[in-house]
């Protein structure tokens, strides 16, 4: 056994901080120095998508409790960063990022709750019901919220120091963009290293006996309840998180933006990259935010005509296409499908030899 391997085992909190470190770091420098402004905003919303799929991993992933109304609390983290930041201009935005987090975790125990007595179908459509609903309560509170139209924030002032550093100063469009990618990417090494922490600590343990068998959990002194409504607390926190996020890169927070929809395409990239697992979620994450791109790509080349129906439409047939094909194939995702084909080689490699 190597050195390295030893010391992992003896020390994971400490490996994964450094493995955790030393990514954010890297992704960090290739978006402030190496990627165009116009890649960055795809990095600042893949970081941000990454975080909300992490949280919906959380709920559905760890404790088993299927979510289709994460896109909820998604709206909550952004209006709530919108808001204070139209009253507080220069209030530091990691402290809004982490009170947004806070109010999220708050809505989340609120449906929480009631949510430890539901399973299945009961509990989907507890939470479908909860993302329906938060549409027309944001609208509702329009001097707050500012309606359907959705509240902007105030322009993002990117540090001077940062513009010298990336040597932008000339151009603040792109400083900006690279600010935002920079910040959407720590803030997002941050969480999923706390996601990974959780996933491997205690509760973590305990909310994946609850998912896999909630008899025997109980049997073993694990108290259902209060494992589910951590659950659901730090699933909101990290979707409160991430829609904070998207809508600093967005430059505004609106209702039609955090509707089912986008708690229904949680769910698909959930299942695509991969439950319960980080690099499911980043996966997820870049999938989400290359999405469109990739359909403008596919309506250029078959010619289709992008407002026809057949055209509005091609990213749903498409997302539908893949997600049976990888249910099937792949029940555990890409990151599943990855280690499975990498257990074939070594198998065969070591065959060989």
């Amino acid at each position: 056994m190597s050195k390295l391997t030893t010391f992992s085992d003896a020390r994971p909190t400490t490996t994964r901080f450094i493995k955790a470190t030393v990514a954010t770091i890297l992704v960090a420098l290739i978006a402030g120095y190496v990627l165009t402004p116009s890649t960055d905003i795809y990095i600042a919303t893949a970081a941000a998508m990454a975080v909300s799929v992490m949280g919906l991993s959380i709920l559905t992933g760890f404790s088993g409790q299927v979510s289709i109304g994460n896109a909820g609390f998604m709206a909550i983290g952004a209006y709530t960063t919108a808001i204070w930041a139209n009253h507080h201009e220069h209030f530091p935005i990691v402290l809004s990022l982490v009170g947004s987090m806070a109010v999220g975790a708050l809505g989340g125990i609120a449906l929480g709750l009631p949510a430890t007595r539901l399973r299945g179908p009961y509990l989907a459509g507890m939470t479908l019901a909860f993302g329906y609903v938060m549409t027309p309560f944001i609208q509702s509170l329009g001097s707050w919220t500012g309606g359907s139209g959705g509240l902007y924030f105030p322009v993002l002032v990117t540090p001077t120091w940062f513009t010298s550093l990336v040597g932008e100063s000339e151009n603040l469009i792109g400083a900006n963009a690279r600010y935002q990618a920079v910040l959407s990417v720590l803030v997002a090494g941050i969480a999923l290293f706390f996601a990974a922490n959780l996933s491997n600590s205690r509760v973590g343990r305990a909310m994946r006996l609850v998912r896999d068998d909630d008899v025997a959990a109980e049997l073993v002194g694990v108290n259902l309840a209060q494992t589910r409504v951590t659950a659901f607390a730090a699933s909101a926190a990290l979707a409160a998180l991430g829609g904070s996020l998207l809508a600093l890169v967005a430059g505004a927070a609106t209702s039609s933006t955090y509707g089912v929809a986008l708690s229904i395409e949680l769910l698909s990239l959930l299942v695509l990259g991969g439950m319960g697992s980080i690099s499911g979620a980043i996966i997820a994450g870049i999938l989400a935010a290359y999405t469109d791109l990739i359909m403008t790509k596919i309506n250029s080349l078959t010619g289709i005509d992008p407002f026809s129906n057949l055209g509005a439409n091609m990213k749903g047939i498409i997302f539908g296409v893949v997600l049976i094909t990888m249910m099937l194939a792949a029940p555990r995702g890409l990151v599943g499908l990855a280690t499975t084909l990498a257990a074939k080689a070594r198998r065969l490699r070591s065959g060989a030899n």
